[in-house]
C-alpha cells in the first residue's frame, strides 16, 4: 500500500536495490543517522513523561544486548535465544550479547544452593541407621 501510494515518485536505485520502503523527505532511503534521530526523539518524549529517565547512552543497539541478557538471566533457553536474536553462532549470542554480572551469578549460585538443600535434609535418618549400623557392627 505505501508503495502503491507513491506511484507519482521517482524510483531511487542504489547498488542495485530499489524499491525502498522507508524513505527521508528528500525521497531518499533513510539510513542509520535518521533511525537514531527518531531514537533520540523518542527516547527524549518518554523523558518527559516518566520519573525515571532512561540512560543517557542509549540506542537500538543497547536495547538489543539489554533485551539479550534479561532473558539470558531470565532463564531461557540459549537455543531459543540464538534464534530470536538471529544469530548463527552460539558463541554469539552467550559471550556478546548475554552479559552476566555478580548478580546474576550469586543468584544462581543461591539457586543451585536451595535445590541441593532439600536432598541434604532428607538424609539425616539415613546417616542415623548408617551409625547404628556401624556400631552393630
Amino acid at each position: 500500500r505505501v508503495l502503491e501510494n507513491r506511484k507519482g515518485a521517482k524510483q531511487i536505485t542504489i547498488d542495485g536495490y530499489s524499491h525502498f520502503l522507508f524513505l527521508n523527505r528528500d525521497g531518499y532511503p533513510k539510513t542509520a543517522t535518521n533511525y537514531d534521530g527518531m531514537f533520540r526523539g523518542l527516547a527524549k518524549k518518554y523523558n518527559k513523561c516518566h520519573k525515571e529517565p532512561l540512560p543517557d547512552v542509549m540506542t537500538p543497539h543497547t536495547m538489543r544486548h539489554t533485551f539479550c541478557t534479561r532473558m539470558a538471566n531470565a532463564g531461557m533457553n540459549p537455543k531459543a535465544l540464538q534464534y530470536i536474536m538471529g544469530h548463527a553462532n552460539i558463541v554469539m549470542t552467550l559471550n556478546y550479547y548475554a552479559h552476566a554480572t555478580f548478580h546474576s551469578a550469586q543468584e544462581e549460585m543461591e539457586r543451585l544452593q536451595a535445590k541441593a538443600k532439600p536432598t541434604t535434609e532428607a538424609k539425616p535418618e539415613a546417616v542415623a541407621e548408617s551409625a547404628e549400623e556401624t556400631k552393630a557392627a
